[in-house]
Formats: structure tokens, sequence, C-alpha cells
């Protein structure tokens, strides 16, 4: 797999593009046609005392971004309504921070459970950062379908990014969901300054975990961040992660989040060649593209989705 990846990452233009109708072929194989969609909802913004280096969200950094509380029930709960009767086929809530509070969770749950009477075939997904097992099966009992927690990157690279969650936290987690049963997505950002062997370390994680879902990120460089000046990505690049994620793991779905609108530019139709599924609208604190850009971006391709313009 290591020899398969670096080669995919580093391989003469040519060649890449035979990769690529691999790829596609896999994609095609495992998903057909359709598109599946996700959108989030920042649920509680700002003031978190971790220091990831790429996030506007750490009370760390000097960056202008909203911060708020955990957004009440009827707006929780409206917004996942809205989202849904566009077509959207996921919608998750996200909060800042480490971990929530008991009473957080609480209202996160009740708000699952409404929404699921209302609905009872939505998806429903929640990111509240590090939860315990009995936390998740709390959530899962109020009808959460699917848990998300980002590795962010490499287990190599990854104090480089941030020094206040342990990167094995974050994979217990994600261990932590699966075993009281529920369907995870679990991913990163590629572009933060890790090398390729970092890239094949995280694939190979993200493998040994068997994640049923994989967001991919690109990072959206943001001022007063650390990383505001970053620039290690090219839209040929995040292509070639895209390919290597999904030859080296087939089954999984694979997810284009943050950051695709600002790094692909003009190939970023390309990116559902390897990958089946897309975040649309906007990102925890960047803007995303309109629904109907990525309805007629769907169609243009010959794919499929059930979004509603």
């Amino acid at each position: 797999m290591r020899e398969e990846i670096l080669d995919v990452l580093n391989c003469r233009v040519e060649k890449f593009y035979d990769y690529l109708h691999k790829a596609t072929s896999l994609r095609f194989q495992h998903f057909g046609r359709q598109v599946e969609t996700c959108a989030i909802l920042n649920a509680k913004s700002g003031k978190c005392p971790s220091d990831c280096k790429f996030c506007a969200q750490s009370a760390k950094f000097n960056v202008p971004v909203k911060t708020y509380p955990l957004l009440p029930e009827r707006e929780l709960t409206k917004k996942a309504l809205e989202a849904f009767d566009r077509g959207i086929n996921r919608f998750s809530f996200v909060t800042s921070g480490i971990s929530p509070n008991v009473e957080e969770i609480k209202v996160i749950g009740k708000v699952i459970e409404t929404i699921k009477s209302l609905k009872p075939d939505a998806i429903v997904c929640a990111s509240l950062g590090q939860l315990k097992k009995e936390e998740l099966k709390f959530l899962r009992d109020c009808g959460l379908d699917r848990y998300h927690h980002n590795l962010e990157t490499s287990r190599e690279f990854y104090p480089h990014i941030t020094t206040v969650q342990k990167w094995e936290d974050r994979v217990r987690t994600i261990e932590n969901a699966k075993e009281v049963g529920l369907s995870t997505c679990c991913g990163g950002i590629f572009g933060l300054g890790e090398n390729d062997e970092d890239v094949v370390s995280m694939i190979k994680t993200l493998k040994e975990l068997q994640v049923d879902s994989i967001p991919v990120n690109f990072l959206h460089p943001i001022k007063g961040t650390p990383l505001e000046n970053a620039n290690f990505l090219t839209p040929l690049k995040c292509l070639r992660i895209l390919v290597a994620i999904r030859l080296s793991i087939p089954e999984a779905e694979i997810r284009v989040c943050g950051g695709r609108e600002y790094n692909l530019r003009e190939l970023q139709p390309l990116i559902l060649l390897p990958a089946n599924a897309l975040m649309v609208g906007n990102y925890l604190t960047t803007k995303g593209r309109s629904l109907e850009d990525d309805i007629q971006m769907i169609e243009d391709l010959g794919l499929e989705s059930s979004l509603k313009g």
C-alpha cells in the first residue's frame, strides 16, 4: 500500500490519470452514480481551549470569529429540518471545544429525538469532540446515526499541529463510537505541512479503523492562525490525495469537505470521480458554495443526488 500511495502522490501526470481512471472505476463499483451530501451546523462556536494551528475557533489565536454557547433547541431543530427539506442526506451538529458538558449532551440528545419523531428516516450525525462510551450510547439511544471525530493528521505529524489534545484520544473516541454501534466518520485535513509519509500513515490508520466515511478537508488558511500563510497544496495535489485514499480504501465513503473551493479551483468537479460524497453549504468558519452551484456540478458530471434547488 505504501509504495502505491507514494507513486500516486509523485508519479508523472500521465500515469496519475491512469490511477484516476482506476479510482473512478472503484468509486462507481461501490457507489454508482449517486453523490451523497451532508451539511453541518456550527452549534457552539469559539473559545476552544485547544491549539490546533489551523483552527479559527481556538481561544489561543487572535481571530475575529463569532463566539456563542450552544444554540437553543428550537434553532438546532429548525436548521436540521431545513437541510432535510432541501434534499440533503445527512445533517450534523458540530460544537467547539474538546468535550461537551453533560447539559449540552442532553440538549443535543433531545434535539435528535425531536428530529427523529418528525422525520423518522432522517440521518442525523454529530461532532461533539471526545466522548466516552456511555455518552455515545446515550446519543445512540436518542437516535443518533453516525459520530464524527477527525484525527486531523498522522500520528507522527500531529505534535506539530496541536499540543493540547492527544492523538490517541481521538482514535479512542472513534473506537468507542464503533463499540456502541454507531456509524463512524473520521478523516482529517491536508495541507498543514505534512509530508508524503504522513499521508501514507494517516491512510493506513483510517484503513485499520475501518471507518464508514472519510471526510477530506484541504486547508483554507485563516488570517490570525499560525498557518495563515501556508501554501502546500495545488489542485492536482488535492486530487492525488483523494485518489490515494480511494485506491487504498475502496469501500469507504470519501466525503470532500472544507477547502475544496479554495484549493481545487477549476478542477473541483473532478473530485467526484474518486470521491462519492460532498459536504454542502457553509463550513464552520468559512463559506462554501451555493447549493445551486453544487447541484449544477453534479448534473454536469452525469451524476445524481437528492438535492433540491
